[in-house]
Formats: C-alpha cells, structure tokens, sequence
C-alpha cells in the first residue's frame, strides 16, 4: 500500500447534491486528492451502490485510494477501505471481513485511549477532531496540534487531521504532524469543479514533496 498522505477528501449528500458529485469529486483527484471518503448517511442503498462504484472507478483512474463511511458490507462488495466511527462497530470485525490489506480508518476524536485501542485492532489510520469550528460535526470535542505531536510520538501509522480545517490554519497541522487533513466544506462547497480543483491543488501544495 502506498504511504497515505496528502489532501484526504469526504463527500457530502448535501454540498454534493443536484448532480455534483462525479464532476467535484473528480476535480478534487484531479487537484491531488490522495483519498477519498465517500459518506452518505441515507437509506437508499441502490443509489449508494451506484454512487460507490462510480466513486471507485474516478479513484482508480487517478490512482487515489477510496474508502467507505461505516458500511462494512459496502466495502466489502467493491473490495475497498473503510472508514468506522466510535459508535460504527468492531474494528476488528472489519478486518476479519475486508482483509489484512484494506484501508481502515478510525475516529478517535481527541483521545489517545481510543487510538491505542484502534491501533491494537489494527486500524491504518487514525483520525484525530475536530481541531476548529466544523458545519459537520459542530459538538465534536476539540482536539489541539499538540495532541497531534503527542499521537505522532506513540503511534507508528499515519495522522489524520479533522474538523473545520482551511487552507488558512492547515500548515499548523501539518507542522504538528499530520500525515493526511480531511477535507469537507473548505473544499466542496465550491461554486465549480474548476474551484474545486483549485483548492484542491493548493492543499495538496502544502505537503512536503519528500
């Protein structure tokens, strides 16, 4: 698996809605996307199919990894990562089921207890937030670069930073020690898939070429 680090992106149903998703996403890769999570928290499982495996295919074109939102059977049936939260189920489960090479990520939100227990359950990242105001998850705890600093001393898999991040306040986080910034709104809720683009490509300017 390749080094995971860069620009990680997360859809959403709302920001990507009335057709946007296939062209903005594609942007986003095209910018330099280096992951990409797709969430929809709806029901309609034959759209979320639909969606996943065209999500997929734009992935593997532009040679990104693609990961799910807390649908193992999801990820199983198109062979991708996964990404759970702390009320999405077992991560070992998920292992069992997608396999030693997966992608599988966790929230551990600002605590170091939740990433040793991931880490153990053998998660291939670990996604600390928020670290500033988020329109997702406005009542998420907030996490500090400093708790990056101390995860980067204990944890040997990449970093991933959450919550609210903007091309204004990244660099601090990747100073710290983030190895990937997950992106939502500063990103898509661009007015064009050639901002977005944009954005994209001066996140991912932002991480050192080494």
């Amino acid at each position: 698996m390749k080094k995971l680090r860069g620009l990680y992106a997360i859809t959403d149903s709302q920001l990507l809605a009335d057709g946007k998703l296939l062209p903005y996403v594609e942007a986003a890769l095209k910018g330099g996307t280096r992951l990409l999570q797709y969430r929809d928290k709806s029901d309609d499982s034959a759209r979320r199919l639909r969606e996943a495996e065209a999500l997929r295919e734009l992935c593997s074109q532009y040679g990104a990894e693609f990961i799910i939102n807390d649908d193992a059977e999801l990820a199983a049936r198109l062979g991708v990562g996964l990404h759970l939260g702390q009320g999405d189920g077992s991560l070992a489960a998920a292992r069992a089921l997608l396999g030693r090479q997966a992608i599988i990520g966790a929230t551990c939100h600002a605590e170091l207890e939740l990433a040793a227990t991931a880490s153990r359950e053998g998660a291939s990242y670990l996604a600390f937030g928020r670290f500033f105001n988020s329109n997702t998850k406005p009542g998420a705890p907030a996490a500090t670069p400093d708790l990056l600093a101390h995860a980067r001393a204990h944890f040997n898999v990449p970093l991933v930073a959450i919550g609210g991040i903007t091309l204004d306040n990244a660099g601090s986080l990747i100073t710290a020690g983030a190895d990937l910034l997950a992106v939502i709104h500063a990103l898509f809720s661009a007015p064009s898939a050639a901002e977005v683009e944009r954005r994209a490509r001066a996140f991912s300017v932002l991480f050192p070429s080494s």
